[in-house]
């Protein structure tokens, strides 16, 4: 089993900046994808970032150019840089944990992006 813990989320202003961190533990696979979600009110759960082991960064277009995504293999976590941010990236963001047929999710940070 994995265990997936999200930090660092938070209230921000329009065009203000996040960083949210994702730590793995449990039994963690050699090789697997780190992923972000992000889950708005009343909508659903939409995939934001990705990196597969040793892979680059991908984005949901929305979110390109001003999010980056981060992974640090010793410490097995995952970093999402969110800078310039905007009223629609309200939501609660997962991180997801893919490994061959084997899947798991933590259990969201809050972001709000308001005024």
């Amino acid at each position: 089993q994995v265990q997936l813990v999200e930090s660092g989320g938070g209230l921000v202003q329009p065009g203000g900046s996040l960083r949210l961190s994702c730590v793995a533990s449990g039994n963690i696979p050699i090789s697997y994808e780190l992923r972000w979600y992000r889950e708005a009110p009343g909508k659903d759960r939409d995939f934001v970032a990705s990196i597969a082991s040793g892979g680059r960064a991908t984005y949901r277009d929305a979110v390109k150019g001003r999010f980056t995504m981060s992974r640090d293999y010793v410490k097995n976590s995952a970093y999402l840089q969110m800078d310039s941010l905007k009223v629609e990236d309200t939501g609660v963001y997962y991180c997801h944990l893919v490994a061959g047929w084997s899947a798991y999710w933590g259990r969201g940070t809050q972001v709000t992006v308001s005024s």
